[in-house]
């Protein structure tokens, strides 16, 4: 499928480039940097846009350039952290809005396409297909039941919308992933159209209990969980978790990979006491964690 004229006609204005900047201070601040550029897509005529939550992790407010090349500031509304997904709110609205695809009509084999936001305000289009929707977790306390993997490829910034063919958007592009046959990895905007309202009056999700957070980074190796590293000033760090220890259980029960590591700890709510038994220096260590709240961390 080739993005035709008429439709990048449609979809382009709706398009815009974001620019945020944070404070040294925010704890953000060492894993993304305080400067960060992305994309957004505006998903109704109020001005809401729809980007990745690390492109305005810690920042109040952005500076917006629609693909007229005006210029105009939006406020950070509403952030989800499980899902991955922020909504601006511009103070006005040059762009069109996009409708959401219902996830009934999003399928591995779709045609699909990115339009994303380049250097100078120029937008970049790839197109491609949707190889899979399933579960996905990353190494930093993240995953998704039903994301998205594409072989279309980012031509820029993230938070770009990842299009079907009738302009529709099917979800927000978040990484770029590194697998033979799965190069882009999107969060389903269903995720946003489900708590759309909580999000909206609420800023945050609400309809379920704040899951314990800790605060590091993991991978698997060989079935064990092995912490890469832990965010300073984080519970884990503050419980004494380091980078190098080998979880072997949590709670009681034994771990052997990241995702059952995840799905463990949010089966309990953030404030809750989580405890380890690691494995570090030849020999079984036991810590217990507060866990945290990553909503109330990154606010």
């Amino acid at each position: 499928m080739n993005a035709s004229v008429k439709l990048l006609e449609l979809v382009v204005p709706a398009t815009v480039t974001l620019k945020a900047s944070v404070a040294d201070t925010h704890p953000s601040a060492s894993i993304l940097g305080t400067d960060r550029q992305g994309t957004g897509v505006v998903v109704d005529a109020s001005g809401l846009i729809l980007t990745a939550n690390y492109v305005v992790l810690g920042a109040r407010g952005v500076d917006i350039e629609w693909a007229d090349d005006q210029t105009g500031f939006g406020r950070v509304i509403a952030q989800d952290f499980a899902s991955g997904i922020a909504v601006i709110e511009a103070d006005e609205c040059r762009g069109t809005a996009l409708p959401l695809a219902p996830a009934t009509q999003v399928s591995v084999g779709q045609d699909v396409f990115i339009v994303a936001a380049a250097a100078d305000n120029q937008r970049r289009v790839n197109t491609g297909g949707i190889t899979s929707i399933g579960v996905f977790d990353a190494y930093w306390e993240y995953s998704l039941e039903h994301a998205i993997t594409t072989t279309a490829t980012n031509p820029g910034t993230g938070g770009a919308p990842l299009l079907d063919t009738r302009g529709r958007v099917v979800g927000i592009v978040s990484l770029e992933l590194n697998d033979v046959g799965r190069f882009t990895l999107a969060i389903p905007a269903d995720y946003y159209a489900q708590h759309r309202n909580e999000l909206l009056q609420h800023g945050r999700r609400t309809s379920a209990p704040t899951r314990a957070w800790i605060g590091f980074y993991c991978y698997t190796f060989r079935e064990h969980v092995v912490i890469a590293g832990v965010l300073p000033g984080a519970p884990g760090e503050q419980a004494g978790l380091k980078a190098g220890d080998v979880v072997l259980t949590v709670n009681g029960e034994r771990v052997s990979g990241r995702h059952e590591l995840y799905l463990r700890l949010w089966t309990h709510r953030a404030g809750e006491l989580i405890n380890f038994e690691v494995f570090r220096n030849n020999k079984v260590t036991e810590l217990t964690v507060p866990s945290g709240n990553a909503d109330e961390f990154f606010a």
